[in-house]
């Protein structure tokens, strides 16, 4: 049986990360991969062929924006090895559990965020702590 997103949401949680619902989410991962990949050829390729001929104050303006998709590109391309380990956790069987505390991650943080490493409550403790220390 195929999972859709609606039967995952509605599956028991004593069938938590079955086969079929390790299927659904290898399946979104590596079409997550082939999207952001091609998202990021198109914009670099589009950002290659920008135009630079213009006067100083527009020539500034395309800078700054090139700036701003130069970061998000880079933060977009930190995404790829981030997927290809969560792919690896489902081929290694621990996938949807926290690499910290080892519970469940949970099927909606996953659907949210499928590269998720830690269940929601490790999260906001990392979280916390990190603030913590920003704060000294």
């Amino acid at each position: 049986m195929k999972y859709t997103e609606a039967k995952i949401k509605k599956a028991a949680a004593s069938r938590y990360m079955n086969e079929d619902q390790l299927d659904f989410f290898k399946d979104r991962l590596v079409n997550m991969k082939i999207e952001l990949r091609k998202h990021l050829e198109n914009e670099r390729a589009e950002l290659s062929q920008q135009s630079r001929e213009c006067d100083d104050l527009d020539r500034a303006q395309i800078e700054e924006e090139i700036h701003l998709r130069l970061r998000i590109l880079d933060r977009e391309s930190k995404l790829l090895p981030k997927i290809d380990e969560a792919i690896k956790r489902i081929d290694d069987g621990s996938y949807g559990y926290c690499i910290n505390t080892g519970e469940a991650i949970g099927i909606e943080r996953l659907l949210v965020r499928p590269t998720a490493l830690f269940c929601a409550e490790e999260k906001s403790r990392q979280e916390r702590i990190e603030k913590a220390y920003r704060d000294f």
